[in-house]
């Protein structure tokens, strides 16, 4: 018989997380939903009056920010439970209540935005002089501003935030097939064990030390998304064309302009990334050569990348003894900050473990007014550990944030969200560095630092030009099938990984089980918040309390500036490609160290 994963039921409580420091109950969460409707109400009688006088400007975004909050707080909620058990269908049908109450939410305050758009500059300033309590949205009114080209009239606006509901079908659809519909194949384990494979424990046989193992998780994982290429494709298409809808409606040129606007962020960055990665191919390719040579094969294949290069230094690290490392490594973020991840560690802010029907992968999310949630699917490695220290980064910067500004600047942008996870991944390293003495083990730690590199840069970005060139083809007029998206990835593929690796059949179909494709150009920012970590933890270790202020400046900053003018803040300028190329500079000084260790 295979080992089949825990229902959820059959989970101990120590390892979930405790969603009733939100709710007590479900009907809770129900009397804040009418709460929101009553809000709703309210701003819709004062359509067509918004800037009619101070007070009326006042209460409108005063109710517009509470209805905000609360959806924030409620989606929250029920987004933890769905995530839990996604074949769980009364908490499908609460994700998707709250996917409806966003786009009502949406469409019932769209008329405020061009109301406030068609001021005259010197009544609002006369506003801000007659109602002190105002200010508090200057900055949110600059930048509501800042877009006023691509905001629409007042009647197009609402139609367009009518269409929300509909335009997340597709990712909603390909979470629920991915997570909740997918039977993926058994396959025997290294003790000769059937097991049946999963998202959770894909990863952990792509790192086994048993060849075979790795090769036929590969081939029966990538058998499934080949199986279901065409309905995959269907969906991503249908995701890049909404894109290219709304990028077009708001008078973009492009949907990647379009994505990043949204994080007042310039194309030259993204392009900046690419450019930039293309022109230091050679370090990868280097990195796929040393790999190679460590495994001591004729072909070095794609179920080859994941294992470590160094054998037999791999070791069982538990969830405990990792949460006991990741406080040492982050000692030199100081006490408070220590003392607020133990916080995290002991109150069950953490969902640790896979269950049947638990969501892939790894994230933290926090509502404002609530303790962030981390989700984990931990399984006992050192890349567990570092995910553990990465989830608790981003859970840290949350935290800072919602308590250090108003809900209005607490959500800090997409585009800085991966430098506060990264730069805890960069200190647990460092550390782990400091403190082994074993030659082995260092040359372990090193290449697991490499494959970080690898997975954060190299990897994302490529994830990210797939994503670029995939929709330029539609807004081309090309369509979006299985047999164009095969290509356009498996040669993207072969352009990073080099001559010296196989690319196998199978990674045509990566792209299928990549769920960040239906976050809107967001995978590059890993690579860019990679680089940003690197040179924050440097700095940190380097000048300490300095420095330590300056990065906690920037963790507390939320949205209250642009994201390329916190990360100034902390010392990081993201609007040259220094830092991507100061970040490669480090990977090819790692590779030469442990070039130079298996040397001797």
């Amino acid at each position: 018989m295979a080992k089949e994963l825990l229902k959820r039921s059959e989970v101990k409580e120590e390892y979930t997380w405790n969603l009733k420091d939100m709710y007590a109950s479900d009907e809770d969460w129900k009397k804040d939903l009418d709460e929101i409707d009553k809000i709703l109400d309210e701003i819709g009688k004062m359509e067509g009056k918004v800037a009619a006088c101070a007070q009326n400007l006042l209460f409108v975004l005063e109710r517009a920010a509470k209805a905000e909050e609360k959806l924030d707080y409620d989606f929250n909620y029920a987004e933890r439970l769905f995530d839990e058990d996604q074949k769980n269908t009364a908490h499908q049908a609460m994700s998707q209540k709250m996917y409806s109450m966003l786009t009502k939410v949406s469409s019932q305050t769209a008329f405020i935005v061009p109301e406030i758009l068609a001021m005259d500059e010197a009544v609002l300033e006369g506003y801000y002089k007659e109602l002190p309590e105002l200010e508090l949205y200057r900055k949110q009114i600059e930048e509501i501003e800042r877009t006023k080209a691509h905001t629409l009239s007042a009647e197009m606006e609402k139609l367009v935030a009518m269409t929300g509901d509909m335009a997340e079908t597709s990712g909603q659809v390909y979470s629920i097939i991915n997570n909740a519909d997918f039977v993926f194949p058994e396959i025997k384990d290294e003790e000769g064990d059937t097991v049946r494979l999963s998202h959770g424990n894909f990863v952990p046989f792509e790192e086994s030390a048993d060849r075979r193992v790795r090769k036929d998780a590969f081939e029966g994982f990538y058998g499934v998304y080949k199986q279901y290429a065409n309905t995959l494709a269907a969906l991503y298409n249908g995701q890049v064309k909404q894109q290219v809808f709304y990028a077009n409606a708001r008078h973009y040129h492009s949907t990647l302009e379009a994505a990043v606007d949204a994080n007042n962020v310039s194309p030259t960055v993204y392009h900046n990334l690419i450019d930039t990665i293309n022109k230091n191919m050679d370090k990868m390719h280097r990195y796929v050569r040393l790999r190679k040579k460590c495994l001591g094969v004729d072909e070095l294949h794609m179920y080859d990348v994941y294992t470590p290069m160094i054998a037999d230094a791999a070791k069982k690290i538990s969830f405990e003894e990792a949460k006991e490392t990741v406080l040492k490594a982050l000692a030199p973020l100081g006490e408070e900050y220590v003392a607020k991840v133990k916080e995290g560690f002991e109150s069950r802010w953490i969902d640790v473990y896979e269950n049947e029907g638990k969501r892939s992968g790894a994230y933290s999310a926090g509502a404002y007014g609530s303790h962030p949630y981390v989700l984990l699917n931990h399984n006992d490695t050192l890349d567990n550990m570092f995910t553990l220290a990465h989830e608790m980064g981003h859970a840290m910067h949350s935290y800072y944030s919602n308590s250090s500004q108003p809900y209005i600047y607490s959500q800090y942008k997409i585009f800085v969200a991966e430098v506060a996870s990264t730069c805890n991944e960069v200190l647990l390293m460092e550390y782990l560095l400091k403190n082994t003495t074993d030659k082995k083990e260092r040359a372990y730690l090193l290449n697991h630092y490499l494959d970080s590199f690898k997975g954060t840069v190299y990897r994302q970005t490529m994830f990210a030009e797939y994503e670029m060139l995939s929709n330029k083809m539609v807004e081309e007029g090309e369509s979006l099938t299985a047999e164009t998206l095969n290509k356009l990835y498996y040669d993207l593929n072969c352009k990073y990984f080099g001559p010296d690796m196989v690319s196998d059949s199978e990674i045509a179909y990566e792209w299928a089980r990549i769920p960040h494709f239906y976050y809107n150009f967001y995978v590059y920012q890993y690579a860019t918040g990679f680089s940003s970590a690197v040179a924050l933890a440097h700095g940190i270790l380097k000048e300490g309390a300095p420095a330590v202020e300056r990065y906690k400046k920037f963790l507390s900053g939320g949205c209250s500036a642009s994201p390329v003018e916190l990360l100034k803040i902390a010392g990081v300028n993201l609007e040259t490609p220094k830092p991507i190329q100061e970040a490669l500079d480090v990977f090819g000084e790692v590779l030469d160290e442990i070039e130079a260790l298996l040397a001797e």
